[in-house]
């Protein structure tokens, strides 16, 4: 592999390269995770509408969501009919900070249990989990944390089932000041949700180093920090 092509492999932007009939040629790790989790047919789609008219290079600037993959912009490339090229610009998902979050070294299950069990009281919805169990105890503060938690199943509680999911983000990780963390994430989600709730889900996230990703599922993303001097 070439100093060029190792650039593009490891280039935080997803780049595929496609036959004229949608075959994937090539890819760099990026776009593997995205493929992984999408239709390539779609991706292949959205380089055929925004290629230039004529043989040649085009960027074009929009929103773009794939769940939890975020862009704001793509070029689309092609020399000959026989193969055309995308690349997607991620749009940054983290809040970078030169100091990690501060807090104490807890158990995510029992913070994530004690929110069910507080919620389930007044509550005749069913919690569904879904657990990776190999998630090690983490720094976090768990107060900041249950609230939020608390805000999130407020934003569902009034659907019959409410399904919780724990699971590593394989391949996303986020810098504070020199080292670099993997990510593990609490998704909720249920048939519908309260839009009010999720206002105040969203001022409630913005005002704590707790990140939290609001789509159709929401998800509180954290780092793996297990050492209080880390």
């Amino acid at each position: 592999m070439t100093f060029a092509q190792q650039w593009q492999e490891y280039d935080y932007n997803p780049f595929i390269l496609f036959s004229c009939d949608g075959k994937i040629l090539s890819l760099n790790s990026q776009a593997q995770f995205l493929i992984n989790s999408f239709n390539s047919k779609e991706i292949f789609e959205l380089a055929t509408t925004h290629a230039n008219v004529s043989f040649g290079f085009k960027t074009t600037f929009l929103d773009l969501e794939f769940g939890r993959y975020k862009f704001f912009g793509l070029t689309v490339g092609y020399e000959s009919e026989e193969e055309i090229g995308i690349k997607l610009y991620q749009a940054p998902s983290f809040k970078l900070s030169h100091t990690a979050p501060s807090g104490e070294l807890v158990n995510i299950y029992t913070l994530v249990d004690l929110c069910i069990s507080t919620n389930s009281i007044n509550s005749n919805a069913k919690f569904i989990k879904e657990f990776d169990p190999t998630i090690p105890e983490i720094v976090v503060d768990s107060n900041n944390f249950i609230k939020i938690l608390n805000k999130v199943y407020a934003c569902f509680i009034s659907n019959e089932n409410i399904f919780t999911k724990i699971y590593y983000k394989i391949g996303e990780h986020v810098k504070f000041g020199d080292k670099k963390y993997s990510l593990f994430a609490i998704e909720v989600f249920s048939a519908s949700r309260d839009i009010q709730k999720e206002k105040e889900l969203h001022l409630l996230a913005k005002n704590n180093e707790i990140f939290v990703d609001i789509q159709k599922k929401i998800t509180i993303n954290l780092p793996i920090i297990r050492c209080l001097n880390s």
